[in-house]
């Protein structure tokens, strides 16, 4: 009997996510970078303690970094070494990617926002979102679209 094939976005492979960036930003254009891990994270990542709530990226000489990603030390991870939770991380990205993502960020005035956290074949992956800022009126419309849906699915389950 043949394996079944998971899904490559399947929910057990989410380590985090950022719900925030889709409320404060409008995300139009996402993109896959790899990051470059220390052992005792990858440990951290496979216990689900990390934090991506304030993360986002800045593009510096061509290269990428991830900012105030809170990852969390297992107390078992190190004992000889203090390891430091909100350190800068390095993103790997194709460099026509980082060119283009450079050139809107500076002249466009976009954000790069981390999006999700997954694993994909062993390895760990970011998706960064390209996105401008919303004014205080759009997040109003999405609560109001949001409540709408909830409340139209109570509607319908309950008849």
């Amino acid at each position: 009997m043949a394996k079944k094939k998971k899904d490559k976005k399947s929910s057990d492979a989410t380590i985090a996510r950022n719900k925030r960036a889709t409320f404060n930003y409008k995300i139009e254009e996402k993109f896959e970078a790899g990051l470059v891990l220390q052992g005792w994270e990858v440990k951290s990542l496979r216990a689900g303690r990390v934090q991506l709530s304030d993360a986002f990226v800045q593009v510096h000489n061509m290269e990428a970094w991830l900012h105030n990603c809170h990852i969390t030390p297992l107390v078992s991870a190190s004992t000889h070494r203090t390891n430091e939770s909100t350190r800068k991380r390095k993103l790997l990205l194709h460099s026509r990617e980082l060119a283009k993502l450079t050139g809107l960020v500076e002249r466009k005035g976009y954000a790069l926002v981390a999006i999700s956290l997954y694993w994909q074949r062993g390895k760990v992956k970011l998706q960064v979102g390209l996105g401008k800022g919303k004014k205080e009126y759009d997040k109003r419309a999405s609560i109001k679209e949001r409540d709408w849906q909830r409340d139209k699915a109570r509607s319908i389950r309950i008849n």
